[in-house]
Order: C-alpha cells, then structure tokens, then sequence
C-alpha cells in the first residue's frame, strides 16, 4: 500500500512539473508605450492585455529627469496622465507603470548626465525623486544613442562605458528609495536598445544588464526614415534577397546575447505603424528597391486603408516572416506588421525562452487587433 502511495504522489508531482513547464501568456512580458502627446483616453487602454506601460516622455533637463516644459506636438507631458494610468490597476493590480526618459527627440543631454561622478549622481537621484513623486513602478532609459548624433545629440567616445555607470548608478538610487519606504518589490529599471551592430559595438549590454530588470530591443525601422531603399522595417528573420549583412528582429536577439544579456531579459519590439515610400523601382514588386522617399511613418489606420485599395496588392517574404504592399501603378511600397506576421514573432520568443515583447505605440492599434495577436501568440501551443 505505501509503495503506491509513493508512486501516486510522484505521478502526481509529475503532473505538476509537466503542466508548470507550459507557459502561458501571462507568463510572458507585454510592454506597451503609451504616447503622451497623442491626447488619448488612457481609460480605454486594455490593461488586462499588458503587463508593463512606458509612458513616453520624460526630458533630460539640466541633468535632471522631468518633464519638459516645451512638450512634444505641443502638448504637455504631466502627472494627471500619470495618475490616469495608474488608475488602471484597478482592473489589473499587477500592472507595472514606468516613465521612459529620453526617445528620438530628447536624447540630446544624456552624454552630459553620463559624464562624470557628479553628473551621474545626480541624474540617479533625480530619477529616484521621479519615481517618488509620480508613484511610479520605475523607470525607462531611452538613449537614442550612446556615442552616436541620433538627431543631432551631444555625444562622446567615453558614452561607451558611462552608459553603463549611468545604470550602475540610477539601481544604486532606486534600490535605495526601495529600502528606504520598505518597499517589497523593487523599483524596476528598463531601457530600450537599438537592433543593430553598431548600437552593440557602442554599448557594454552585457555588463550594464546586470543592473536592469529587462531590455526592449527596437526590432523596428530596420529600413526607416532615413533609408531611400524600400524593405522590410520590422522582418523576423533576413530576407533572402536582403544583402547578406542585413537586419533582422533574430539578428538582433544574437546580437544581444553574445553581449551577454540572459534571454528572460529580452523583449523583442512589434511596431504598431507601416512606413511607406514612394518612386519604388519596379523590381521584385519594391521589395529591396530603391525609391525617391524615405520611408515615412505610417499610422495603422492608413495601412489598413491601403489594403482595402484594389491598387495594392498584398505579399508576404516567408523567409522574412513580414508582409508588405505594393502598388505597382503608382509605385508605392509599404512596410508594416500584422497578424501573420506577429505570429510567427511569437513562436520565435516562445521557442527561443525570451522574456516577451514591447511594441510602439499603444495609440496606433485599431480595433486592439495587434495586442490580441500578441496575446493570442503567446498563449502555449
């Protein structure tokens, strides 16, 4: 009688580890920018999709983290959206809200924050006094980029290892203000980083994820606004009629991982907006192609208009994993994602045993259609 008792128990515990060894959506990270200046209804956010929000963005001013003054699109960041995202909890109380400091147009002053001891200390401090007075969860470094103008930034050699001491220095702050309110959870530090070789090459990412709870990689605007070669702006893997050194969202994770960042701290992104461009040489329907525009952002809507416009036609690169359009009259090219495509997104971060996924911009999904892809992607097969 005991021995099957024993061999009960054991089948039992069997059960349990096979069963706790399928993830779940929930088991995974979804984060989700919220755009400030987009005058948006935060009370019709789907909280219960997400796991984390960045509120996008807080300025670096005076070497300091706060909100600018001069706004984006002349629209003021400010606490009343912060309360309005925290008031989201209610509906998911694990819900994480943290501000992300910097973006593509407010890099400018980081090189000068990460300068020295002194510049240092007092940016950590002040992202601690942030996170303090606007009840936050934590904070996101968005440094577009490190030794690099980005648009037009300050930016020095030295940016290489400062960043690192930056980090280094905002965990000792934060912990700190932790242990000081008796905080059981820690207060979290994220940032998000560049998909290509060149952002690795000018970044520590092994050293400084040691003091990050996660990283969101911008696995979007492979091929952007600077680009006059139509191509795929988000794909999963290279294109096989991409040039050979080409990106990619898995060349991206590599690029990480060989920095040394561990996989459950990596967040692929999934942009929620096409980019199009014009004059595209009618070749290989404009895939890979060189063009007359940039590639111009896109919002979704639009994307979606263009697919129910008889004068594009809808392809898909397998080996990309990336749909795009093409309109062969007017020559018009459009890059973007969607259902298939983050499907295929989320198997490659279920099989591989990465931490989730973050996407730009909350705002730009109609219908919620995208985060349910998400979401639906995530879920155990």
């Amino acid at each position: 009688m005991k021995k099957h008792v024993v061999f009960f128990l054991s089948f039992l515990a069997l059960i349990a580890v096979s069963c706790g060894s399928r993830p779940t959506s929930s088991d995974y990270m979804v984060v989700g920018y919220v755009a400030g200046y987009r005058n948006y209804d935060f009370s019709k956010i789907d909280a219960s999709g997400l796991t984390h929000i960045n509120y996008a963005f807080a300025n670096v001013v005076n070497g300091e983290v706060m909100f600018g003054s001069e706004g984006i699109d002349n629209t003021e960041m400010n606490a009343g959206d912060i309360s309005a995202l925290n008031s989201l909890k209610k509906i998911n109380p694990d819900l994480k809200i943290l501000v992300s400091v910097g973006g593509w147009g407010w890099s400018g002053n980081f090189s000068d924050a990460a300068l020295t001891d002194s510049s240092r200390n007092r940016f950590g401090a002040s992202a601690a006094q942030f996170i303090r007075d606007y009840t936050l969860d934590g904070i996101d470094i968005d440094w577009e980029y490190p030794n690099h103008p980005g648009a037009g930034n300050t930016y020095r050699p030295e940016d290489v290892h400062n960043f690192t001491l930056l980090l280094e220095c905002i965990r000792k702050h934060i912990d700190s203000l932790a242990a000081e309110e008796g905080r059981k959870e820690k207060y979290l530090l994220t940032i998000a980083t560049g998909a290509t070789e060149l952002y690795a090459e000018n970044t520590e990412l092994g050293p400084l994820s040691r003091y990050l709870d996660f990283i969101n990689i911008m696995t979007y605007d492979l091929h952007h606004g600077g680009s006059y070669q139509a191509g795929h702006h988000a794909n999963l893997g290279l294109s096989s009629i991409d040039a050979p050194d080409g990106d990619a969202t898995e060349r991206a994770v590599e690029l990480h991982l060989r920095a040394g960042v561990p996989l459950k701290k990596l967040n692929i992104g999934i942009p929620f907006y096409g980019r199009v461009w014009k004059g595209v040489e009618p070749v290989n329907n404009g895939l890979y192609r060189n063009a007359s525009t940039t590639g111009a952002g896109m919002p979704y809507i639009e994307v979606l208009n263009a697919l129910k416009d008889p004068g594009f036609a809808r392809f898909y690169d397998s080996s990309a994993s990336a749909p795009f359009l093409w309109n062969e009259s007017d020559s018009v090219f459009i890059s973007y994602d969607d259902e298939v495509s983050i499907a295929a997104k989320m198997k490659y971060v279920r099989e591989k045993g990465l931490g989730g996924v973050m996407f730009w911009e909350y705002t730009e999904d109609v219908d919620g259609r995208l985060l349910r892809a998400i979401r639906e992607g995530l879920k155990s097969r």
